[in-house]
């Protein structure tokens, strides 16, 4: 059989969750939308051979697609041995035991004789169909973390204008201990929404095994029931802390029914507190926030031994993952095609990248300080963040061996030179640089005036500027059609000579064209 084909990055997402995340093949194909037998089938050959994540995310596209070979199940079911699933039934029950665990060590007896994985699973699922088993939800230690927004906003006022502005309310809550993280942010903005994350990671001093937010445009790019697409941004963010994105499925609030009795909580214990208050800062809303939601996790549960909080201490925060040394960044992420100058264009800016990917598609990540170009997977730039609208940022080793020879010259060098042939060729040149927003794009120019004197002599350059700065046209061409016109050679008009022979009322002087009257001629 051969194994189907499959886009690359999206393997090394699978690769990472099966060898690094630790998921099971049923969580990856959720969090994927593709099915548990192909999850199965393209991390069987590398758990077979014991491979660690850390061996596999720095190679390349083309060794980690030599590695992947496909598997041959060779026995029919008439000799496969039949699961005992009552037994699986209740093992299932005990903590940490999983359909995973169950499956291996039915593999482990059955070796030569055992269903797939998969199979192992549809069966059982079929089976306990056939009990009527009602199976209430469980969620195990550190595994996930639920997320949402409190429907209720929270005014604060502007203490300037007396505008008042509505706060949204973050919410996360651990699904094992029932632990709750909550802020106010002005939005539910992409950049809102990173930031709440990075701030709930922190306050409960670890990483969860799964995030399971709502179905919200900044974390869910197109919601579906079965292939829900997850913002590029959000799933950078959770590959960085080593985790994953879980949707809650549309249409089913038992995916969300942690987050939803949190947000009531919430709302009663917060919410309901705060409607008589007045804000006039964001950073004042959540210092009592933060009052108001240690209490609530402090307070002792009615039924059950302990607190929010000592539930999370005893068993959420033991098995959570390490925070990496630093927070992640904020970055947004772009598709776009090189030009032709190999260069692409972020909020007004140019940054290049190798010119042999001129016209080529490259996807384009950035942060406050930071812009990279990958093509392939594989990043080819990195630059530091401009700001300077229609600016250019440019690695002279991007540039093909022509353009880097033209990057030799400089504005002194050019200025130099043309100092060298006289004052009006010197201040032409000027003229020249400085009338491109960026001195690099007078450099073509610079130079095709500056090599004029090869071909007329440094007397006639230097003449025919003149003529060009006394017309009042300091450009190249001009001074071109002067040298070859010969119009050098000529004398220049004495202004006042010109204008002293017709004076009349009704005859303007060149003054009346000076910047001053320029009103005159405005519509």
């Amino acid at each position: 059989m051969v194994m189907p084909r499959i886009n690359m990055k999206k393997f090394r997402e699978i690769l990472r969750l099966k060898l690094d995340v630790k998921l099971s093949n049923r969580e990856i194909a959720r969090a994927l939308h593709m099915s548990p037998g192909a999850v199965s089938k393209y991390t069987r050959p590398f758990i077979a051979n014991g491979f660690e994540w850390h061996q596999l995310q720095d190679l390349d596209d083309q060794a980690i697609e030599k590695m992947l070979y496909p598997t041959k199940h060779l026995h029919s079911k008439r000799e496969l041995v039949q699961p005992d699933f009552i037994k699986i039934h209740k093992e299932l029950k005990i903590k940490n035991v999983t359909l995973q665990l169950l499956w291996e060590e039915y593999y482990e007896i059955h070796r030569e004789k055992a269903y797939g994985r998969t199979q192992f699973c549809k069966m059982y699922q079929q089976w306990r169909k056939k009990q009527n088993v009602s199976m209430r939800q469980t969620h195990k230690a550190g595994d996930k973390l639920f997320i949402d927004y409190a429907g209720s906003t929270v005014p604060v006022i502007d203490k300037d204008s007396g505008d008042i502005r509505y706060a949204q309310i973050f919410i996360a809550v651990m699904g094992a201990s029932n632990y709750i993280f909550a802020e106010a942010t002005w939005s539910q903005t992409m950049a809102d929404w990173i930031g709440s994350h990075v701030r709930a990671f922190s306050f409960f001093g670890g990483v969860p095994a799964l995030l399971v937010p709502d179905n919200l445009r900044s974390a869910i790019r197109k919601a579906c029931r079965y292939e829900p697409e997850t913002n590029a941004t959000y799933a950078e963010m959770a590959a960085y802390y080593g985790t994953a994105v879980l949707p809650a499925r549309p249409a089913k609030p038992k995916d969300k029914a942690k987050v939803e009795v949190s947000v009531q909580i919430i709302s009663r214990w917060i919410l309901a507190r705060l409607r008589h208050m007045k804000f006039f800062s964001l950073l004042e809303l959540n210092q009592i926030i933060a009052q108001l939601l240690a209490n609530a996790n402090f307070k002792a549960f009615k039924k059950l031994p302990g607190s929010r909080l000592s539930q999370f201490e005893e068993i959420d925060l033991p098995a959570l993952k390490s925070l990496p040394v630093t927070p992640y960044v904020y970055a947004e992420f772009k598709k776009a095609a090189m030009g032709i100058d190999y260069h692409i264009e972020i909020s007004g800016h140019y940054y290049s990248a190798p010119y042999q990917l001129a016209k080529e598609a490259v996807n384009v990540r950035y942060t406050e300080k930071t812009v990279e170009i990958f093509h392939k997977n594989k990043r080819v730039a990195s630059h530091s963040r401009s700001y300077k609208k229609g600016g250019h940022t440019t690695v002279t080793t991007h540039m093909p061996m022509k353009h880097q020879k033209h990057m030799k010259w400089t504005p002194g060098r050019l200025l130099n030179w043309a100092q060298s042939v006289g004052p009006k060729t010197l201040d032409l040149t000027k003229a020249l640089i400085e009338k491109k927003s960026h001195p690099e794009q007078a450099y073509r120019a610079c130079l095709g005036l500056l090599n004029l004197s090869k071909q007329f002599g440094l007397e006639r350059l230097e003449a025919a500027c003149s003529r060009a700065l006394f017309f009042q046209s300091p450009n190249r061409h001009h001074v071109v059609n002067i040298l070859k016109k010969g119009l050098d050679k000529q004398p220049l008009p004495e202004e006042h000579h010109e204008f002293q022979q017709s004076r009349h009322e009704n005859i303007r002087g060149p003054q009346y064209f000076s910047s001053t009257n320029q009103e005159h001629f405005k519509c």
